[in-house]
């Protein structure tokens, strides 16, 4: 499935870091999403927890979406590295989950962020358990 909107139905929290989904499929899913003001840390950078909850929201709608009707997901864990300061001058981002597991009872998402030009800022992998 190919979309470019903000994904409605994830809760206004995702709709609030106005990821919009450009592809939702079994083995990858691609959201791109601005830097806006209200996401900055005091000193005029990307807060990290922005990071953080970008890498949860597409790796949970990767998972759900591979489980499908099978049940739902929730996360467990959460690790996120940051490798380069973002700020409103990096404008538009692109986050791309792709699974490093895939099980019966639990799922790992890798999420990497790249900036405009392509260059890795952040890096975060996610592991969600599935709910049957």
């Amino acid at each position: 499935m190919t979309t470019d909107k903000v994904e409605t139905g994830l809760g206004p929290y995702v709709e609030h870091l106005g990821l919009r989904f450009e592809e939702i499929g079994p083995d990858r899913v691609v959201a791109g999403w601005s830097v806006r003001g209200d996401l900055l840390q005091p000193h005029g950078i990307l807060h990290g927890g922005v990071h953080c909850a970008v890498v949860e929201s597409v790796a949970s709608v990767a998972a759900d979406h591979w489980l499908g009707e099978r049940g739902t997901v929730v996360g467990v864990s959460n690790t996120t590295d940051f490798f380069a300061p973002v700020t409103e001058a990096n404008g538009r981002l692109t986050s791309t989950a792709v699974p490093v597991h895939r099980g019966a009872t639990q799922q790992v998402w890798a999420v990497e962020t790249v900036d405009a030009v392509g260059s890795l800022v952040a890096r975060g992998q996610v592991r969600l358990q599935n709910l049957r």
